[in-house]
């Protein structure tokens, strides 16, 4: 199975690529948003690695830290993902919707859907959690808007 790394590092290399800005902020969003897309529409999830509820977002805590020295400068990395090509076409057109939105553009669309609001539960926008957003929360959430753009 592949890992949130992978994932990662296919944004890093759009970025590269097409000379866009990806902060720390920015990518967690980006692979939260390919991990819940793949879990509304194929039921299963692209990678294992949990998301948390954290302040500004869903975070996985392992690859915040590992671009933590980045800070909110743009992660300057060379990456060669080697992702089967059913996922590449998967993340291209999360990118298509996705890539073009800022940092904080992505964080307040999370913090307006249920799965990160589920999590945090009722504690004040500012407050700390390390709390699991649920896959089946994602699943659920996602799968839900994927019904209604096929009713549109």
């Amino acid at each position: 199975m592949l890992s949130c790394f992978d994932i990662a590092d296919y944004f890093i290399r759009l970025a590269n690529e097409t000379g866009s800005f990806i902060s720390n902020l920015k990518l967690q969003k980006l692979v939260y948003y390919a991990q819940a897309w793949y879990l509304a529409l194929y039921e299963t999830p692209l990678f294992e690695e949990d998301f948390q509820a954290w302040v500004h977002g869903p975070v996985i805590p392992n690859l915040y830290q590992h671009y933590k020295t980045f800070g909110w400068q743009p992660i300057l990395k060379d990456v060669d993902p080697q992702l089967p090509r059913d996922v590449v076409e998967f993340l291209d057109k999360v990118a298509e919707e996705y890539f073009a939105c800022d940092a904080y553009e992505l964080e307040q669309m999370t913090h307006v859907e249920d799965p990160w609001n589920l999590a945090r539960g009722y504690l004040p926008p500012d407050a700390p959690s390390n709390e699991v957003i649920k896959k089946e929360w994602m699943k659920e959430y996602y799968g839900a808007r994927a019904e209604e753009d096929q009713e549109d």
